[in-house]
């Protein structure tokens, strides 16, 4: 008998070492430093701390006039999810699927969502997983994020092809070719990510952002988090329906944190 205990112990502990070094090694390197996927199957990537200029230049084709540049400061770093939640991870955490697109597949975006139905999957997927670091990306975050050092209109450059992004295709940026108009999202992670490892910065769906919308100011800010009230929340990427200009890394959008539609989804960012 006590030879047997002593066998399942040394199993036991043998079986917690295995499973212990395979949690080790789903953390793996990245451009950036760590990555981890967590309970729910989400992919983040850890995006370092850094400046940039936010907003676009005045030589910028198709921008707008309240895209001003201005220097902002991310202070501390912050992890980041590799793609847009899934309608899969949305029926995980929500058990039900509001998306116009179901035959789309479990991989491919939740739409119809609105900034307050986000929230409240950030509120749940924070107890199923334990933790309460789980948030929606400041805008400046995610422009930071998209751009992944880069500086043109786009983090692919002057140009974005539809083999890049899924948008409208028959409105191409200003100087580039058209495209195939897919009239559909796609599933996340089919096309190259950015340099940053982050698929579907541009196109697919817009997505939601922390802030209340208001104009940007005119001087170098540190990790700037929007008014604490206000009309409407920001929406940052453009879709599968926008025309190209609307997928620049600096184009920004606005709408009521009630709006529900087709081509709306989000992604989430976890505090380092």
């Amino acid at each position: 008998m006590k030879k047997i205990t002593f066998w399942i112990l040394v199993f036991s502990f043998s079986t917690l070492l295995t499973i212990n070094h395979s949690l080790m090694a789903a953390e793996t390197t990245s451009p950036t430093g760590k990555s981890f996927t967590n309970s729910l199957g989400m992919k983040f990537i850890l995006i370092p701390a850094g400046s940039f200029t936010m907003g676009s230049q005045p030589d910028e084709p198709e921008r707008d006039q309240e895209e001003l540049p201005h220097k902002v400061t991310i202070k501390k770093p912050f992890y980041m999810q590799t793609t847009e939640v899934t309608q899969a991870q949305w029926k995980k955490v929500m058990q039900h699927n509001p998306s116009a697109f179901k035959y789309c597949g479990e991989d491919c975006p939740v739409q119809n969502v609105t900034w307050h139905d986000a929230q409240e999957f950030i509120r749940r997927l924070g107890q199923l997983d334990g933790t309460g670091k789980y948030r929606l990306p400041t805008e400046a975050e995610w422009e930071y994020a998209c751009r992944a050092g880069t500086t043109t209109p786009f983090n692919t450059g002057l140009c974005i092809a539809t083999k890049q992004a899924n948008y409208n295709g028959n409105y191409p940026f200003r100087g580039c070719p058209s495209g195939k108009y897919k009239e559909s999202v796609v599933r996340v992670g089919k096309f190259q990510p950015n340099h940053w490892g982050l698929h579907d910065m541009h196109g697919n769906v817009w997505e939601w952002c922390q802030d209340v919308y208001e104009s940007y100011p005119n001087r170098h800010v540190t990790d700037p988090k929007g008014p604490s009230s206000g009309t409407y929340r920001v929406l940052r990427g453009g879709s599968w329906l926008s025309h190209c200009c609307w997928l620049r890394s600096a184009s920004r959008r606005y709408h009521y944190p009630g709006t529900r539609a087709e081509h709306i989804g989000f992604r989430v960012v976890r505090e380092f």
